[in-house]
Order: C-alpha cells, then structure tokens, then sequence
C-alpha cells in the first residue's frame, strides 16, 4: 500500500478543474480525533508524577521565629502536616495528590476538620465534585461548591497553580500550553502501533515460476509441499528454478520521521513543565541540571504548598517549610567534605553532621570543636601551640616599642 493508494485524488464535473482528495478507511484508522487529557499522555504523567513524587519526599518542618534564629517545633499540627494529615493517607501519598491534581486541574481543595477550634484531620476533595464559582457582586470574593455545598475559600485549603488571567483565585493549569503537543504524541504513538503491527512489511520475498495466479489453497499446499521440513536444521532443496528468493528491508520509524518528531515533541512538554529533558528520556544526565530543577521547580511548587499549608497556624510567628536537602543529587564525599568544612569553623556540631547522612547521634559529639586537631571551645586555652604563638607575638611587639 502506498501513499497514492492512502490519499486517492478525486474531480468532479462542472467544477472548473478543481482537485480533491479523500481518504481511504485505512488512513481513517491512523488519525486520533477527539480532546486528549493531560492525564492521557505518557510523557506529561511521567513529568508529573516525577515532580509530585520529589515534593512529597520533602519533609514539612513547623518553624517558628526566634530571636538567635528559627526553631523547629513540634507539636499536634506539626504531626498533622508531616506524619499523619488523615486516617487513609500518609504525608508522601497527600501531598503527592495535591501536587499531581494542582499540575493537571490547575487546583486542589482540601477541607480541614477541626475539633476544639484545633485542625485534626485533611481531606482531600475528589476535583470531579467541585466547582470554583466566583462572585458576581463582588469581584473579589469566590465560592467552593462540593457536593451541591458552598463554602467560603477561608474555610477549605485551596491550592492553585498558574493563576488564571481573569480569575486570578482559580487556577489554570498547562492544559492549554499543552494541548497540541500531547496530540502530536498521541498521534505518534497511533501511527508507530499502526505501522508495528502492519501486515505489509515481509522481510523475505519467493518469486514462484508460475504463469497462473496463486490462490490461497495453492499458496498453502506450495508452502506444505516445499518450504516446511520436519528438521528445521536441515538444508532447503528446491528444483532448480522454480523459486527466486529476494530479501528486502522493510521501511522503519526512522524513515518516517517519527522518532525525531517524538523527540521534539518531549522536549517541549519538558520546557513547559519546566523538567529536564533526561526525565523523559531526551538527552543526557546533568546533576547542574537536576540540583538547578530541585531549586527552582521543585522549590516553586513547595512555595504555593507550605503558604497554603499556613493558614492551618494560629500563632503569628510559626510557618511551614518544605526541607529538600534531601533531594540534591550530593555524593557522600561531597557531604562529608561540606559537613567536615563547617565542623573546623565552628558553625556545625557532630551530631547536626552526623544526621545529615542519616546516622543516629552521638553522646560525645555534641559539642563544637575547632582548630586543626579538634579542640572543644572551652579548652583552646590549653593548645600548647597557641598559647606559643601568642607570646612570640607579644615579644615581638615589645621589641618594635623599644
């Protein structure tokens, strides 16, 4: 089958001569029609669930302003965020579906249950029930309909990505940014699966010595009779012209463009969703690359969480952090190198090192310690080599005076 044969031209009388084409049924089959979801797409699922898996592993700190600087406190609502936001999820599932359902609606309610004016649970609103509706006397102000119920937005949790222009309250989500690339990648994908499984690509062609045309009896009693043995390791014999075997290569996805279409396409829905193009299979590895999509992308997305998330707080000087040191693509002599430097300087204790690679503390690495051999700070004043150096340098200022 050729492109003649999928794309036939037509004329009609009385038409001045014009031309026309239309398609066969097999060509119908390689065209995908009809509204392609975000959620329906391979590579913006994968770009989403990357970005909504790395936020989720962060842990959430409850801080609070100190005068000598912030403090991690613990309590009830720390838990609440951190641990345990409801009976059926954990904070890696919770937060994972805020982040995947703000990427791929724009938005994401959750509706806080309170006990003795205290949060005690967050549930998660499915988005299939909700409507955002805003105000028509008031241009600032919007409801949250669920279930038939409006709400006030000050009673549920409502995180939004991408403003919309003239809603600014709702967001918008990349379903327009991406609307015509994800049908080029359906599109790829239909025609890639119709040429796999075509059944016009043969990789071996018999030319038979035969005037009259071949039904499909004759084919099968020809192959019974001269191309099938009982031992398959056994030498071929057939009458010396009867048939001409010709090999042939078949047309390939390279030929046709397709995997570099693909690949343009991917690099794209990466730029859009502002991920590295090796996430999705494009171009090579880069920790530059990676440690710069942790701190912009990833931080962006923790931003418009932890904000949210601060409402839940009574007390002025408390605010939720996303912690994503964790997610830095470091080597452990990296880390050891980094902790070892501030160690000598006196800005980190042991123990604070010794969690950052995930060893319990210990009972004797509590203190700060200094100099090249690890004084503690209250014994500088017995380093021998010290206490040298300061008297040479008092002489010699005596000298200059005389």
């Amino acid at each position: 089958m050729g492109i003649k044969d999928i794309f036939k031209r037509s004329s009609e009388p009385n038409s001045n001569n014009k031309m026309g084409y239309y398609m066969t049924e097999d060509a119908k089959s390689l065209l995908v029609g009809g509204y392609t979801r975000l959620s329906d797409s391979p590579e913006v699922l994968t770009a989403v669930n990357t970005i909504a898996d790395l936020v989720s592993n962060m842990t959430i700190q409850l801080m609070e302003n100190g005068d000598k600087g912030d403090i991690r406190v613990k309590n009830d609502l720390s838990r609440l965020v951190d641990i345990k936001p409801n009976q059926y999820q954990t904070r890696k599932s919770f937060i994972f579906w805020i982040v995947k359902s703000m990427m791929l609606t724009g938005n994401a309610i959750v509706m806080p249950i309170t006990r003795g004016g205290k949060a005690v649970e967050l549930r998660p609103l499915a988005d299939n029930k909700i409507q955002i509706l805003d105000d028509a006397q008031n241009d600032f102000n919007y409801y949250i309909v669920y279930n038939s119920k409006a709400y006030e937005p000050n009673e549920l949790l409502h995180f939004v990505l991408n403003p919309d222009d003239n809603k600014p309250f709702k967001g918008s989500s990349y379903r327009v940014s991406l609307s015509d690339v994800t049908h080029n990648l359906r599109q790829a994908s239909a025609t890639k699966r119709s040429f796999m499984s075509s059944e016009y690509m043969p990789s071996l062609v018999m030319l038979i010595d035969s005037d009259a045309d071949l039904d499909e009896d004759e084919r099968q009693k020809f192959e019974e009779k001269y191309l099938k043995r009982k031992d398959k390791n056994k030498p071929l014999l057939l009458p010396d012209g009867l048939v001409n075997f010709q090999t042939i290569k078949p047309l390939t996805l390279e030929d046709l463009a397709i995997h570099e279409s693909i690949k343009i396409d991917k690099q794209t829905v990466a730029s859009i969703l502002g991920i590295p193009a090796f996430v999705l299979g494009v171009g090579d590895y880069s920790k530059d690359e990676w440690n710069n999509f942790i701190n912009t992308k990833i931080m962006s997305i923790a931003q418009i969480i932890q904000q949210t998330l601060n409402t839940l707080i009574v007390d002025d000087n408390q605010y939720f952090n996303f912690n994503p040191r964790s997610l830095y693509n470091y080597s452990l002599v990296e880390q050891v190198n980094a902790i070892t430097s501030l160690v000598k300087v006196n800005t980190l204790r042991r123990n604070e090192g010794r969690n950052w690679l995930g060893l319990a503390p210990d009972s004797e690495m509590d203190d700060l310690i200094v100099l090249e051999n690890y004084l503690l700070q209250q014994d500088l004043s017995k380093q021998g080599k010290l206490n040298k150096d300061i008297n040479n340098d008092i002489d010699n200022e005596m000298k200059g005076d005389e």
